[in-house]
């Protein structure tokens, strides 16, 4: 699969994966608090910022700095045939308190304040724009520079001052101890009991007024849009349109549209609760706007199917922004794969249910993460994926386990490259796995989230098999199949250092990945 960004043959190589930056490394024997872990990472569509979330409410903002450390734009050094011999650079930017612990006092609700999306906005004037969402509000966030203003020249001694709170900046008028207080100077004195300070020398004429100058720019972040009370379970995905104007949030039930500038309504265009809950057999499990339709978007099931849906027949009322009907969406497509015979047990809908899904860049495919696998999906067919992706098959005789301690209900997030090339998910010891799909590729590459991110390297053959762009009909790759639950230095995987959250950088072969407060960094 190409988008543009490169030759097939150039992305059939194997990438040779280099460490770039850590944050936030923790030294051994560290404890991690658990309000410091990170628990959602997002590029900007440029590709200049990266925002992490964490459990304690907190966003975190990085900016590139090798771009503009060359003097120029990176697109205008290429065509300049510019070596670019640094590698992606980025540093800290600012933070800033998104959200805090809440009380639902009518269902005695404890709500956190993790972050669970991010999601950025179009920028304008200068300004970042972003949205951050914990499991019942969303959040617009506008982040700029401002100046920090001083006042100089005070007519006040800073020793009689004191008491008053501090004098900012350096020029201060002198004052002798001998004058007397609100006017008072010599014998006169206007019937203030009060000495506290004095006039200058000068008397009257010689006041001066107050000077306010601006020395220096901060970054200051400011809530400008909340958008509550639209969602009565967990918000797991939000997703912003290509239109630049609005957005959709989804919980286990519904998925609901809003608008930027309107923040007390949302109008609802996908509502699978049941008349008896009973009755309720899938909930969704995640929601992706297409990257150029606007009216179209495609949302996962806890069952392992992937729907896309057409908002085009209630166009009209979502232009009045918003009326209280509900609206009823045309479903375009619905992507299963279809269960081998005799295969089923008590693990199958628990693993083939879809924590996350991404939209590749050209529209054309979605790749989705169920616990075992990647897959991969085009949305012109819709009889099965076109590629799958073992990620932990190894595990699957250790599943009564995993369900035992939980670590079956893990939601790993996937991300796809820039051009469509690969794709990239996380797994358990703090590992991520990154494949090739492009044409000839056989690339299946197994990463550590550490300072060396090949000490742990499995290789794993994979078999040749036909590009996407021959496919006709349902043509099924399955990759990286290992049936160690070793790893190559024949250590045990340790389910506790989990690697959920990961991102691919939007125009180059760099990826930002999340082990627990750690904030890694890598590029090819």
């Amino acid at each position: 699969m190409d988008n543009g960004g490169g030759s097939s043959e150039a992305a059939a190589q194997p990438l040779e994966w280099k460490f770039s930056q850590v944050f936030g490394e923790r030294t051994a024997g560290e404890e991690v608090q658990e309000v410091d872990i990170i628990s959602a990472i997002e590029f900007d569509k440029s590709g200049d910022h990266l925002a992490t979330g964490d459990r304690g409410g907190r966003v975190v903002l990085f900016e590139r700095t090798d771009t503009r450390d060359n003097g120029g734009q990176r697109r205008d050094l290429e065509m300049m045939d510019y070596s670019m011999s640094r590698h992606p650079e980025f540093r800290y930017k600012t933070e800033f308190q998104s959200h805090e612990p809440e009380f639902d006092y009518l269902k005695s609700l404890e709500i956190e304040e993790k972050i669970n999306k991010i999601r950025w906005c179009q920028s304008a004037n200068s300004a970042l724009y972003l949205l951050s969402t914990n499991d019942k509000t969303i959040k617009l966030w506008k982040v700029q520079e401002k100046k920090v203003k001083k006042v100089f020249d005070w007519n006040v001694h800073p020793e009689k001052a004191a008491g008053n709170g501090p004098i900012f900046g350096s020029h201060v008028s002198a004052i002798p101890k001998s004058y007397m207080a609100n006017g008072g100077c010599g014998e006169r004195n206007f019937g203030c009991a009060s000495n506290d300070s004095s006039f200058p020398p000068g008397g009257v004429s010689s006041l001066r007024l107050p000077v306010v100058t601006s020395q220096e720019t901060n970054l200051v972040a400011g809530c400008r849009r909340i958008y509550a009370h639209a969602h009565d379970y967990h918000i797991n995905s939000i997703s912003n349109n290509s239109d630049g104007e609005t957005f959709i949030s989804a919980d286990d039930l519904r998925i609901n549209l809003w608008n930027l500038e309107i923040s007390n309504q949302s109008f609802n265009i996908v509502d699978v609760k049941p008349a008896n809950m009973e009755d309720l057999t899938e909930v969704i499990t995640s929601a992706e706007f297409h990257p150029t339709h606007c009216n179209m978007l495609a949302y996962s099931s806890s069952k392992g199917s992937i729907r896309l849906i057409d908002m085009r027949q209630k166009q009209y009322l979502i232009a009045v922004l918003f009326s209280p009907y509900r609206s009823y969406q045309r479903l375009i497509c619905r992507f299963e794969e279809q269960e081998a015979p005799g295969t089923r047990s008590f693990f199958t809908e628990i693993i083939a249910s879809i924590s996350d899904i991404k939209f590749a860049r050209n529209g054309r495919h979605i790749l989705s993460r169920d616990y075992m696998t990647l897959k991969l999906w085009d949305i012109n067919m819709d009889s099965g994926p076109v590629a799958t992706f073992q990620v932990h098959e190894h595990l699957r005789p250790k599943l009564c386990d995993l369900y035992e301690n939980d670590s079956i209900f893990d939601k790993f997030e996937c991300c796809l490259s820039g051009d469509g090339g690969r794709v990239a998910t996380g797994s358990y010891s703090n590992l991520f796995r990154v494949f090739g799909c492009s044409e000839g590729s056989a690339e299946s590459t197994t990463l550590e989230a550490s300072k060396n991110p090949m000490r742990r390297q499995v290789q794993t053959p994979s078999r040749p098999s036909r590009p996407l762009g021959s496919l006709s009909g349902v043509v099924r790759r399955v990759k990286g199949a290992d049936n160690s639950a070793l790893d190559a230095n024949g250590n045990a995987f340790d389910f506790s250092m989990k690697l959920l959250h990961l991102a691919w950088h939007p125009s180059e072969n760099s990826i930002a990945c999340a082990a627990s407060n750690s904030l890694y960094m890598y590029y090819a």
